[in-house]
């Protein structure tokens, strides 16, 4: 399908102009589709994977609807996990920076309900939430729903296996009739179909070829018992040699335990699933997303959310149940039109599983030999980069400007050697070039960052 230029759609200038700045200049697959129904108005159903580009599709559409001049609640979107919704409520930011005054507020568990109240009281356009914290603000009649014209349910499937069919059924009770209501689920389960039903509109259904989504990934297996794994994944990761690599497990002990002989065998991996505290796999992202750590070793639900936009290896420790959530792993290497490669790791008695898996994808995935890798590449064995900690944000005016100029500024370091910078509410992370990591460390603790003193430490969860 030839992919359109944004231009082409019924946007405004002003975010055109933005689209342009940020470098989109043509329409994935999915927005190619999708966009042009969205801005008409219309109910609709997507199934597309993660990285196909879906929250900028819906993001715009919100975008274009969206009255700045009355500052209440007009679009929500609902999210499975607190990472996808931090991911969506970033994106949409970036889609509307060139509209002044846009208010983006997200919601979700581990926070305190009574500051979150008090940010909905002085009102919001877009609301990004999980189920469960919205239904607490909807019980306590903190939030006020009764405006919104466009409701987004992102990874929809996703939402409904961990048990939120009920809630949302329930949110949906008390929004307006007259709206638009968009679903977009990587699978298409019957309880997706049975959810479609009672919440939408003659939806018009999007549905993207499994082998369109995996065109640009090289899918490869290696054969190994699992006494071999530990050994295998090692190989793989010496031959490749990449900045930046996925692995995915079944279980929460099997991520501690890979990332733990990894690190023994001089790594630097860290592990992320749901038995670390919510600021734990925040902080843990935020490292992987900004270099400082190399190697992330993950469980599905811990993954949901994650955005890394090259993201070169994604590797399958173990095989996953479904060919389905073999789609959504894999997906997160080959986004926007770059390549990738996923790598799976199998047992004789699964060979049944590379064939479902096969047969679901229409791909070729090719096994190989051991045989067949470098194993004598030296592996890096410190990230590139490096993350401190400052305890201080948003709440203390803090901007990305005030901390690259207090690390750049008189007798500093260069500009380049300082990477991403993420602000929150009371902290704030800026990754480091590595070998100069002390230098910055010393710079900002002897230093002020507006005018003020702030506690400054490394970022250390391994």
């Amino acid at each position: 399908m030839h992919l359109m230029s944004f231009s082409n759609l019924a946007l405004p200038p002003e975010i055109l102009s933005n689209l342009e700045t940020l470098g989109y200049q043509k329409m994935t697959p999915i927005q190619a589709k999708s966009l042009p129904i969205i801005l008409k108005n219309n109910d609709i159903i997507v199934k597309a994977k993660t990285g196909s580009g879906k929250t900028a599709a819906f993001g715009l559409g919100i975008l274009s609807k969206v009255d700045l001049q009355k500052c209440y609640l007009q679009a929500l979107v609902l999210c499975p996990t607190r990472e996808l919704a931090d991911q969506v409520s970033k994106e949409i930011r970036r889609l509307a920076r060139s509209m002044p005054n846009m208010r983006v507020l997200t919601l979700y568990g581990g926070k305190s309900l009574r500051m979150q109240a008090e940010s909905l009281r002085h009102g919001t356009h877009i609301l990004v939430a999980t189920p469960g914290r919205l239904q607490d603000h909807i019980e306590r009649g903190t939030i006020s729903l009764k405006h919104v014209h466009t409701l987004i349910l992102d990874e929809a499937d996703r939402m409904l296996d961990m048990g939120f069919f009920d809630t949302i059924v329930d949110i949906i009770k008390v929004l307006p009739t007259a709206r638009q209501t968009l679903l977009f689920s990587a699978t298409y389960p019957s309880t997706i179909a049975q959810l479609c039903q009672s919440i939408q509109k003659n939806p018009i259904e999007i549905l993207l070829d499994t082998q369109e989504d995996t065109v640009d990934i090289l899918q490869l297996a290696y054969q190994a018992r699992e006494s071999e794994k530990n050994e295998v994944l090692l190989a793989l990761l010496r031959h490749y040699n990449l900045q930046t690599t996925l692995i995915f497990c079944n279980t929460k002990m099997k991520c501690d335990e890979v990332a733990m002989q990894l690190c023994d065998k001089g790594l630097y991996a860290l592990p992320i699933h749901s038995g670390l505290e919510q600021r734990e796999r925040e902080e843990i992202l935020l490292q992987f997303a900004n270099n400082s750590c190399p190697i992330l070793v993950a469980t599905d639900v811990a993954a949901r959310g994650l955005d890394i936009k090259d993201l070169p290896l994604v590797i399958n420790y173990d095989l996953p149940s479904s060919p389905e959530i073999y789609v959504h792993r894999i997906g997160r290497t080959g986004r926007q039109g770059k390549s990738g490669i996923a790598i799976s790791l199998f047992s004789h008695a699964q060979i049944f599983k590379l064939d479902a898996i096969e047969k679901y994808t229409q791909a070729k995935i090719t096994r190989t030999e051991e045989a067949s890798l470098n194993t004598t590449n030296n592996v890096r064995t410190v990230p590139r980069m490096r993350t401190l900690c400052i305890n201080g944000g948003k709440k203390n005016k803090i901007r990305p400007a005030d901390i690259l100029g207090a690390l750049t500024g008189k007798g500093g370091i260069a500009g380049d050697q300082v990477g991403k910078i993420d602000i929150f509410d009371f902290y704030s992370y800026v990754a480091i070039d590595y070998m100069i990591s002390s230098q910055a460390l010393n710079k900002l603790q002897q230093g002020k960052i507006k005018g003020r003193t702030f506690k400054i430490r490394y970022l250390e969860t391994a």
